[in-house]
């Protein structure tokens, strides 16, 4: 949406419909196209071995739990470029975007350090000797891979935050046509012609997953800064004018107030769900390699709410940037509702198919028996997801960060993590929701409760007497 328009909008349910499915669509697509990168992980690694596949679940786990913590704080760009972009202080937002870049070179080095030395999470799955030698493999290639994909996240917060995310669509389906044919090469192992010869790859397993990732995520950063130094459409930004690309103190805190909070809340969520991989694991390889399965199946389907959580929080910040804070209301709202309904046949379409969708995954009927139970919780499940998410964007795009941060942390980790412990090994002697299951149980209960308090929040935030009502009066009247 070209930042002319951002305060030519209706309000209208139709209106906010057709501008969040225009920015939704290629979230979308690139969101999967990133999920896809675990995806085919999860697939090629499935037709080796029981080890192999724990393995991938308790380093995928260790990988996203220091990732997504981190890429939550650089994300901090998305709001504040996006209420600049809504103001039409395009220069200033460029600004941002580099500061950004700055923390997440920052970060990444704290980041490199943890993958390189992953004896904390390998210890708390309890993994055999023959696991732990394939996680630290794998860990050690994504260590290298952790610059350039957080590096990534700021171009993407910003590019997305700007109405632009068909450029990021672009890049994020290139990584994953290098990833492809790089991993399958790497994890069996083959022979290629080359001008010289025959080169024989051997077969790496997991770490060549690994490998593949950090060969396609350094790629697809340097297009997109390339892109971004080519592209006269960048010109009004002032990206890389000399003086700009320095180190701004005052920036930099800004960013880090803002995405701190983000940061946690998105660690306390998805340590949700990783730790639940390390847990569950101590249950022996079956099991995990079930639920990795599971969980990489709901994380696909957790794309489309999540593309309709960043579309809808993009123009709620562009238009609180533009004055238009009713407007921001309305879409925020809007968004929300979208999500559940999208929500809701999404989750049903793959419950009654859920048994065709785990022989995608693998042919081995006991590893498919230890995934299928875990479904039964899906439908609710992903609504509750959704309605979480939605609503925790938009609160971000008021720069609303610290009640999400402590909801999550009561819902998910107390209910979710706690809960699902004391279910899973007995403690509160429940037989029908022993092992995996219990866990799957207790988060989608945590999902539940923390989807109700933010959708509560944020009515009591809005509402006629609320602090943004308050707001909206005070700009009618200036």
């Amino acid at each position: 949406m070209p930042a002319a328009n951002a305060m030519a909008w209706s309000g209208t349910r139709s209106d906010s419909a057709r501008r969040i499915s225009r920015l939704a669509w290629p979230v979308f697509i690139g969101q999967v196209a990133v999920l896809a990168f675990g995806t085919i992980d999860t697939m090629l690694i499935a037709r080796t071995s029981a080890n192999e596949l724990a393995a991938l679940a308790v380093g995928g786990a260790a990988y996203i739990t220091i990732f997504v913590g981190l890429m939550g704080v650089v994300l901090a760009i998305g709001p504040i470029a996006g209420q600049l972009y809504g103001a039409r202080k395009l220069p200033e937002a460029g600004a941002q975007f580099l500061q950004a870049l700055w923390l997440a070179v920052g970060l990444s080095l704290i980041g490199s350090v943890a993958l390189a030395f992953p004896a904390p999470f390998i210890a708390l799955a309890r993994a055999s000797t023959d696991v732990a030698d394939k996680v630290q493999g794998y860990l050690l290639a994504l260590a290298v891979a952790l610059p350039a994909a957080l590096a990534f996240q700021a171009v993407r917060g910003f590019n997305i935050a700007v109405s632009r995310p068909k450029m990021v669509m672009a890049l994020q389906l290139s990584g994953l046509a290098v990833k492809v044919p790089l991993s399958i090469v790497l994890v069996f192992g083959a022979t290629l012609p080359t001008p010289w010869g025959t080169l024989e790859v051997p077969m790496q397993g997991l770490t060549g997953c690994g490998v593949a990732t950090a060969v396609a995520m350094w790629l697809q950063l340097g297009a997109a800064l390339a892109v971004m130094r080519l592209d006269r459409s960048y010109v009004p930004f002032q990206l890389w004018n000399p003086g700009r690309s320095g180190l701004h103190p005052a920036s930099q805190r800004a960013l880090l107030r803002l995405g701190v909070p983000i940061g946690l809340s998105i660690f306390i969520e998805v340590t949700g769900f990783s730790f639940m991989a390390l847990f569950i694991a101590r249950l022996g390889t079956t099991p995990v390699a079930g639920h990795q399965i599971a969980v990489n199946m709901v994380s696909m389907m957790f794309m489309l709410p999540l593309s309709i959580a960043n579309a809808t929080s993009t123009l709620v910040a562009q238009q609180i940037g533009a004055g238009q804070l009713r407007v921001a209301r309305r879409v925020g709202w809007h968004g929300l509702q979208g999500g559940l309904g999208i929500a809701a046949v999404v989750g049903v379409i793959v419950f009654l198919g859920r048994e065709q969708v785990i022989r995608l995954y693998t042919d081995n009927p006991v590893i498919a028996a230890a995934a299928l139970p875990l479904i039964a919780w899906l439908v609710l499940f992903h609504i509750a997801d959704a309605a979480q998410t939605v609503v925790a964007f938009v609160l971000r795009a008021y720069r609303i960060t610290t009640v999400p941060l402590v909801i999550y942390v009561s819902a998910l980790w107390g209910v979710g993590l706690g809960g699902g412990y004391l279910l899973a090994f007995g403690v509160l002697d429940v037989p029908s929701l022993l092992g995996a299951r219990g866990y799957w149980a207790a988060v989608t209960a945590g999902l539940v409760i923390a989807g109700a308090a933010l959708v509560g929040f944020m009515a009591w935030l809005l509402r006629p007497s609320g602090p943004m009502r308050e707001r909206e009066r005070a700009a009618a009247m200036a």
